[in-house]
């Protein structure tokens, strides 16, 4: 009984007023009541990556002034000169079966020179969508994070929806994207051709700009860009960091992420098996096994390509015919 009694003594709630004569633990306790606020508060430990996000705005601003530009000249184009009117650019290339000149200095063949100028025009196609879908992909990312959706940190975003057909990175607009997409580097490829004339035994061909190909463009790019900006204002992006890092340190600051239990070492490809924590294997799963979005990509390929050995053969068969 005494020694109950004793013990009951030690775990009275009075005995704890020994912890305040411990200074010692005085100056943890104040550490750890001053460092509280200072964890729920700071955002610091990810990186937002706001330099990603400044040259995504950048490339945003400069495909929307080319895009602007090429309406205006699509526009001028087709006022001055109707529906099928070009602009003649000042080159114009003497053509024989021997030699090209450019105002009678040898130069590089007429088609050549067409492709570098439609090259160029690719590049900056290039550029301007790879802006719009960086930002789209983010806010998409972003989308579905906020839905408790978001199961790989990189998702094609084509091919990926959140809820609602109006939402800006739903169904609907993602579908829009894919065929502004298409016209955009379709378009791009028939903007600068070869204008020939006939004239006595030589032809002179000029390299010229169609107006409807580049209004066509313009018009494609100006859409792509308004509709990543909508995606981008209608989701609360967290970071624009594309590491998976810094993406579960947001999710996990803003509770946006629950960790699964049991899980330990699990890999990708084991999203739907549910066995306890396992040993880390010796070899990862192919990106095929991994990621159910490979497997659409590399099928679609291998579509393709058989869409143009079946559209070369009819076409081989078809002038054998003729």
């Amino acid at each position: 009984m005494a020694s109950s009694n004793s013990t009951e003594e030690n775990w009275n709630p009075s005995s704890l007023l020994l912890y305040n004569a411990l200074p010692g633990l005085q100056d943890f306790d104040s550490t750890i009541s001053d460092a509280k606020p200072t964890a729920d508060t700071r955002t610091d430990f990810y990186d937002r990556s706001l330099t990603s996000r400044r040259y995504a705005l950048f490339g945003m601003a400069c495909s929307s002034i080319f895009s602007c530009l090429c309406i205006i000249t699509g526009i001028v184009t087709l006022a001055r000169h109707g529906i099928s009117g070009v602009t003649l650019l000042n080159m114009e290339v003497n053509v024989d079966p021997y030699n090209v000149y450019i105002n009678g200095v040898l130069a590089l063949s007429p088609p050549l020179q067409a492709e570098i100028l439609t090259l160029m025009l690719d590049l900056i196609v290039t550029l301007c969508t790879e802006s719009t879908g960086f930002v789209h992909g983010i806010s998409l990312r972003s989308a579905l994070a906020s839905e408790s959706r978001l199961r790989f940190n990189t998702n094609l975003r084509l091919l990926t929806a959140a809820r609602g057909w109006y939402n800006p990175n739903g169904a609907l607009l993602n579908g829009i994207s894919v065929v502004l997409l298409i016209i955009s580097y379709s378009s791009a490829s028939v903007v600068i051709f070869l204008n020939q004339n006939d004239n006595y035994s030589e032809t002179i061909a000029i390299i010229a700009i169609a107006g409807i190909p580049l209004l066509i463009l313009g018009v494609a790019l100006l859409l792509q860009v308004m509709i990543a900006l909508s995606a981008m204002r209608a989701i609360k992006i967290l970071t624009w960091s594309s590491s998976p890092f810094d993406l579960t340190a947001a999710l996990v600051h803003h509770t946006q992420l629950t960790p699964a239990t049991f899980r330990c070492m699990r890999r990708v490809s084991d999203l739907d098996t549910y066995g306890g924590p396992v040993k880390p294997p010796e070899t990862q799963p192919s990106a095929w096994h991994a990621h159910p979005s490979i497997r659409k990509v590399v099928i679609f390929l291998w579509v393709i390509v058989a869409a143009c050995a079946g559209w070369a053969a009819l076409i081989t068969d078809h002038s054998h015919v003729l």
